[in-house]
């Protein structure tokens, strides 16, 4: 492990040395084996039958990137943050499908989707209640539009003790197969929807890691309401995709993430999983056991002062991720191995001070590589990531920043 990390640091450092910090890499070797290893999971034991994997456009936030996951066998398909996203994703060729993970309240984007069929017949809004329709026909009147493509948005949290218990997150209020069949009712009813999909997100099985570092016990819980879940998730998922096919003729139904790519396909009712994160590797899935991404994005920052025996400090690295606050939302400093942030300190808006066995090491100048917490959000602190392959820089693609595109 530790020559791994070594020929890494020295890899990366080759290839950036004419580049000054802050910047991010991505390692193309790393980005291609997991694109490759996710459509296999997807496939699971039965290729011929295998399960097309959605690329999470908010997990890359590069279009170059994404058209890449793209290319790789087994991909299909964009799932969009936000509506104008997704609108910008697929006039600019990116994509011809592309599905928008949540509800939109954004009245100038549904008008340039409702004034344009091409751009109609390539996007699926989300929703999960009627008022969401309503707001759609007050921008654009039914007679007056193409129709539009839905997606219900099933709730996939567990919900044990007879309700009194909520594993997952707060989304959808659509949670029973009987809540499902009522609202698809409603959209069949509705002149200028068409109901294509649906998406139910095991957000407590997908993106939740079950190995907690050090946590033992907490690791063991997790797993078992996550084999709970599962199992109370087959049979509602499947039970709300018959209900709603007596309304509507499916062309789709999504679940999963990184995390349960695997899971999520064997599930006879889904018909694709969605995969993002993992082409990227962050640390949060470093506490998954079923599958963990080889770490393909990195950013480095530069060793400007030494404040005391023992330290270095960089300028920078204060990319703090989304989420609970807590320390595992924190970057983490991975090459030159030994090196940890400080307690009192962590990682700083301007300035992040480092301690442990390599710190003394490092010299004014040097690089300090890091990795984020989460996977796209890197990509809001810069506007171009570097491609590596082996030791040299292939490639300098723009991050969505760096087209000064800012969707969230």
């Amino acid at each position: 492990m530790a020559t791994d990390r070594h020929d890494l640091r020295g890899r990366l450092d080759r290839a950036t040395a004419h580049l000054d910090p802050p910047y991010a890499v991505v390692d193309l070797a790393a980005f291609d084996a997991n694109a490759a290893a996710l459509a296999d999971l997807a496939a699971g034991k039965s290729p011929t039958v295998s399960k097309p994997v959605r690329v999470a456009s908010k997990s890359v936030r590069s279009r170059d990137l994404i058209s890449r996951a793209l290319a790789t066998p087994g991909w299909r398909g964009v799932m969009a943050f936000t509506l104008p996203e997704a609108l910008w994703l697929v006039r600019s060729g990116v994509t011809d499908d592309a599905l928008v993970a949540y509800p939109t309240a954004d009245r100038t984007a549904l008008a340039e989707l409702a004034g344009d069929p091409a751009l109609a017949a390539a996007v699926t809004l989300m929703v999960d209640g009627s008022d969401q329709l309503d707001l759609v026909d007050s921008v654009s009147a039914p007679d007056r539009r193409p129709e539009l493509r839905v997606c219900l948005d099933l709730d996939a949290s567990w919900r044990p003790l007879r309700g009194r218990v909520h594993v997952g997150v707060r989304r959808s209020p659509v949670h029973s197969a009987r809540a499902a069949g009522a609202l698809a009712a409603t959209v069949a009813a509705r002149p200028g929807f068409r109901l294509v999909g649906l998406m139910a997100y095991e957000a407590q099985i997908a993106g939740l890691g079950d190995a907690p570092p050090g946590r033992a016990v907490l690791g063991a819980a997790i797993r078992l309401a996550q084999r709970g879940s599962y199992r109370e998730l087959l049979a509602r998922r499947g039970a709300a995709v018959a209900a709603v096919r007596e309304h509507a003729d499916l062309e789709f139904v999504n679940g999963g993430g990184t995390g349960s790519v695997a899971a999520t396909s064997a599930d006879p009712a889904v018909t694709e999983v969605t995969a993002g994160s993992g082409l990227y590797g962050p640390t949060l899935f470093d506490a998954y056991r079923a599958w963990r991404p080889t770490p393909a994005a990195f950013f480095a920052c530069a060793v400007v002062r030494r404040p005391a025996p023992g330290y270095a400090t960089v300028l920078g690295g204060g990319w703090i991720a989304s989420g609970p606050a807590e320390r595992s939302r924190l970057p983490r400093p991975v090459l030159p191995a030994g090196l940890e942030l400080v307690g009192t300190e962590g990682a700083g808006e301007v300035q992040t001070p480092l301690t442990g066995t390599a710190a003394g090491t490092l010299r004014v100048g040097d690089r300090v590589w890091f990795r984020h917490a989460k996977a796209g959000e890197l990509a809001e602190h810069v506007n171009e990531l570097h491609l590596v392959d082996g030791d040299t820089v292939v490639a300098t693609v723009p991050t969505y920043r760096g087209e000064g595109r800012a969707f969230l």
